[in-house]
């Protein structure tokens, strides 16, 4: 796999039936790697390892219903209320992040109410805090580490 924008982690793989596989500790099995799933696993190590978000407080990859559609985001971390704090939705390198990208991320956010958003293809990251009186999001340099509330 291609080197990313994140620093170096240290991942678990295996090789199975000519397939290579990722450990992903929140799910705690292995995943099929695909150039997204990639993506989604340094982002995971980059909040834990990096942004010190809890382990405990991290969702990968569930299912969420939007205007009776089902849908499936990538990230979410809640806060220690059970609140969604940030949803990160992971692209493969390959693909670029456009409008489409985020108004994918601000539909999901219509239901789930993050305070923060981010957007990655593993080259590229961006980063929101909402304003939802005003309806609006900033665009931020990075994502704040984990305060504990």
């Amino acid at each position: 796999m291609q080197p990313l924008n994140f620093p170096k982690f240290s991942f678990r793989f295996k090789n199975s039936e000519n397939k290579v596989s990722i450990f992903d500790v929140v799910r705690k099995k292995f995943m099929i790697l695909q150039p997204e799933e990639w993506v989604r696993q340094h982002c995971v190590h980059y909040l834990m390892d990096e942004k010190k978000y809890p382990h405990s407080l991290i969702n990968v990859e569930k299912e969420l219903t939007i205007n009776n559609l089902k849908k499936r985001y990538d990230i979410v971390v809640f806060d220690t209320q059970g609140d969604v704090h940030l949803i990160v939705e992971c692209k493969a390198p390959q693909i670029a992040i456009d409008q489409s990208t985020f108004d994918q991320i601000a539909r999901y956010n219509l239901t789930l109410k993050a305070k923060y958003l981010m957007v990655t293809n593993g080259l590229q990251h961006y980063y929101c805090q909402m304003d939802f009186e005003k309806e609006s999001y900033l665009f931020l340099k990075d994502i704040p580490e984990y305060e504990r509330v």
